[in-house]
C-alpha cells in the first residue's frame, strides 16, 4: 500500500470533521430566531435576516462540497485548501474586529479546532506525496 493510500483515511475523517464544522450555520436558514440562538444577536432587521440567512446557504453549500472532496480522494487537497480559506479567513477577521459575544466565541472555536485539523491534513498530504 502506498503513502498515499495510508494518508486517505484520516484526510477523509478530517474533511468530514470540517464539513461538519461548516454544516453549523445551516441551521440559520430556518429564520431569525435560529440566527439569534447560533450568533447571539438579535435579528430584528430584515435586511440583516436576509443576509445571515443567505450566508447559512452558502455555509450549506461549503459543507456540501468539503463532504465531497472528502469521499474524493482526488479532491482532498482542494478540500484542505478551501477549508483552510474558510476558517482562517473568519479567524482574521474575528480578531481583526475583536469585541466579539460568547456565541461567536465558540464559532472561534470551533474554527480554531477545524484550522488544526486542517493544518495536520496538509502535512499528511504533502508528505505523502508519490516522489
Amino acid at each position: 500500500m502506498s503513502s498515499r493510500a495510508n494518508m486517505r483515511i484520516p484526510v477523509t475523517l478530517i474533511l468530514v470533521l470540517v464539513a461538519l464544522v461548516h454544516a453549523m450555520p445551516l441551521l440559520g436558514v430556518l429564520g431569525a430566531e435560529r440566527l439569534a440562538t447560533l450568533y447571539g444577536i438579535p435579528v430584528t432587521e430584515p435586511n440583516l435576516e436576509i443576509l445571515l440567512r443567505h450566508r447559512a446557504v452558502m455555509f450549506g453549500m461549503l459543507a456540501g462540497f468539503l463532504a465531497y472532496c472528502a469521499i474524493r480522494p482526488r479532491l482532498h487537497a482542494t478540500g484542505v485548501a478551501v477549508g483552510l480559506f474558510s476558517v482562517t479567513t473568519f479567524l482574521a477577521l474575528a480578531y481583526l474586529v475583536g469585541g466579539f459575544n460568547d456565541a461567536i466565541a465558540r464559532v472561534v472555536l470551533a474554527d480554531q479546532v477545524a484550522l488544526g485539523l486542517l493544518a495536520v491534513g496538509g502535512v499528511l498530504l504533502w508528505f505523502s506525496k508519490d516522489p
